[in-house]
């Protein structure tokens, strides 16, 4: 897991990755602490690269994800969004979406 600092890392994120995962919260947010470990609980068994997003910390990553609550869990596929989550996240979709991209890349491999 790797916490992303600026919109140019986020920018290099994407394009090093074929597909990952972005976990965005903000400060002084119950929903995102309860959440962030269920969905980090996914990540440790799966192969998506993970990267946290503290908006409070990157403000201007609001604006350039179209980034309106928090938490949001993003789902990323050759630099394009793939799938996007928001405030309450059901854990079975979002277990099917990330399988789909773990199953894709093993298929192009």
């Amino acid at each position: 897991m790797k916490t992303i600092q600026s919109y140019e890392e986020w920018q290099i994120a994407i394009k090093k990755h074929d597909s990952l995962l972005l976990f965005v919260k903000t400060n002084h947010c119950s929903v995102c602490e309860g959440l962030f470990p269920q969905v980090k609980a996914l990540k440790e068994s799966d192969a998506l690269p993970f990267y946290v997003l503290n908006i409070s910390d990157v403000p201007e990553m609001a604006g350039q994800l179209s980034l309106f609550t928090a938490p949001v869990v993003l789902l990323y596929y050759k630099e394009k969004e793939y799938a996007r989550f928001a405030r309450f996240v059901p854990m079975e979709d979002l277990k099917y979406r990330m399988q789909e991209l773990i199953d894709g890349r093993e298929q192009r491999d």
